[in-house]
């Protein structure tokens, strides 16, 4: 039975590359019900994107986000770095779905600011190079994980998350981190914000920021990728959800097909905007 949420927010998917979890993302999407569906950016890796992989689950995805914006599900579509190729089509609307650089919410009373991210990144803004090297040296960082993780599954033992040893472990990303998430707080609490939702850096969070001004709840929807992590609020209430926690809850896939479009259409669409 689908779970009937208010919001749901999702971040940092990155179809189109070998790091993606599309199967768990689809899974997990087949199993809600949000009134209001979020996509916070990095959706479609169209920095990394190759005709040469793009299988049908990643494509099955967009099909399932087309199929809840064809029903009763608003869905907003916020464009982040790697998909910037998006932000040209900023307030294209198709029926429910809608392109958008940022998004502004009244949430029970509480105003709700929500963006990707990466405005905050000087590497992305200033040295875009750098920034694309870094994440297909990410990427592979991830292929090799999937590989070890792999066989410590076949082992019987935990997967172990190279990444994140590395972010916990470097002063230097631990202080990017934290800056990020102070300096999207105080914006927030300057411009009289109560939540202030983003993406980007990969890394879930939800936490209450006060300083002398005010304060505000700080969240981040983290990634599917390697967190596998969504923002779901219900009953006025925010929670963090792991997919790794409920998997075991979910079914297989049962995407709805949407008529008249199959796999191979969505397929050129996607290449045409990546173009």
């Amino acid at each position: 039975m689908k779970r009937n949420l208010d919001l749901v927010v999702i971040s940092d998917v990155h179809l189109g590359t070998y790091g993606c979890k599309a199967k768990e993302l689809l899974r997990y999407l087949n199993s809600i019900n949000p009134k209001t569906l979020v996509l916070n950016g990095d959706i479609i890796d169209i920095w990394q994107f190759k005709k040469s992989y793009f299988p049908k689950p990643h494509l099955k995805v967009i099909k399932k986000i087309i199929s809840l914006a064809t029903k009763d599900t608003a869905v907003y579509y916020i464009t982040g770095n790697h998909d910037e190729m998006f932000r040209k089509f900023t307030d294209f609307e198709l029926g429910k779905l809608k392109v958008c650089n940022k998004l502004c919410l009244n949430m029970d009373e509480k105003n709700t600011w929500i963006f990707h991210g990466d405005v905050f990144d000087a590497s992305v803004q200033h040295s875009k190079w750098i920034a694309k090297l870094g994440g297909k040296g990410y990427d592979l960082l991830i292929i090799i994980n999937n590989v070890v993780n792999w066989f410590l599954e076949k082992m019987g033992k935990e997967k172990y998350s190279f990444s994140k040893k590395i972010k916990n472990n470097v002063k230097k990303a631990v202080k990017y981190i934290g800056d990020f998430e102070l300096t999207a707080s105080e914006l927030a609490i300057d411009n009289h914000y109560d939540y202030v939702i983003c993406g980007h850096i990969h890394q879930p969070q939800m936490r209450e920021v006060v300083n002398k001004k005010g304060s505000c709840t700080y969240l981040n929807s983290g990634d599917w990728i390697e967190n596998l992590s969504a923002l779901e609020y219900d009953n006025k209430e925010w929670k963090l959800f792991y997919y790794d926690d409920h998997k075991h809850l979910l079914k297989d896939d049962e995407t709805e097909e949407i008529q008249d479009m199959d796999t191979s259409e969505l397929f050129k669409i996607v290449t045409n905007f990546s173009s």
